[in-house]
């Protein structure tokens, strides 16, 4: 890692630890090597320094919004953590060969596939572009949820530390021998894998999974 990184790594660390108390014993749960899809729920701008810092130093790469890279302070930021541009709502190759050559060479590749933050912390409808990178790169999918961060205004306000919550679920890949798939199935492979994450939520977080049935067609990792 560059001093740079080193820095940004630090301060965001005591800046997150100020206004947080974050409960990440659960981020032991993920592996210390080999590439690995990590699929979060998006709250807001706290997941990503909460995730950058603790990773470390594996070698992290994340999706974030073509449209950020026009602010010159972000552009520098993300440029440094080596996040990937992804136009959204369209199909964008670039991002998508850049994710998998992230995964050929061990990352881990965070994705968050409700693409935009909820803000009320309640799991929205998950994109299936996640399906096509966990099928091209045969990489194993990590489910990890966060809650309570949706309180960080209000509890700022009240010059309180908001508590932070991060539950690890369980390691699985998608079956490859789905071969070539239509949008409809894609999307039912994006609801299973949104499924694994309203699963590690409280009743109150899983929004438009609350719902659904739990259970899914793909495989436990190691099975």
């Amino acid at each position: 890692m560059t001093f740079a990184g080193q820095a940004v790594n630090a301060v965001e660390r005591a800046l997150v630890g100020l206004l947080c108390r974050i409960e990440d014993a659960e981020m032991a749960k993920i592996p210390a090597t080999g590439p690995l899809i990590l699929v979060t729920n998006h709250v807001n701008f706290l997941e990503v320094p909460v995730l950058h810092s603790r990773l470390r130093p594996r070698h992290v790469v994340g999706l974030a919004k073509a449209e950020a890279w026009s602010n010159p302070f972000l552009r520098w930021l993300f440029n440094l953590w080596g996040a990937i541009p992804v136009r959204r709502g369209e199909t964008d190759l670039g991002a998508l060969r850049a994710s998998l050559k992230a995964l050929r060479d061990g990352a881990i590749l965070v994705i968050a596939p409700e693409g935009t933050r909820s803000r009320h912390g309640r799991l929205q409808r998950g994109h299936a572009g996640v399906v096509t990178i966990a099928l091209r790169s045969g990489a194993p999918i990590l489910p990890l949820a966060f809650y309570g961060g949706e309180a960080l205004g209000r509890n700022v306000k009240r010059l309180r530390r908001t508590p932070f919550h991060i539950v690890v679920g369980e390691a699985f890949y998608l079956d490859p021998a789905e071969g070539r798939l239509g949008q409809e199935r894609r999307q039912e492979l994006a609801d299973g894998i949104m499924r694994r994450l309203a699963d590690l939520l409280p009743p109150q977080y899983r929004g438009e999974y609350a719902d659904l049935a739990p259970g899914s067609p793909e495989r436990v990792a190691g099975s």
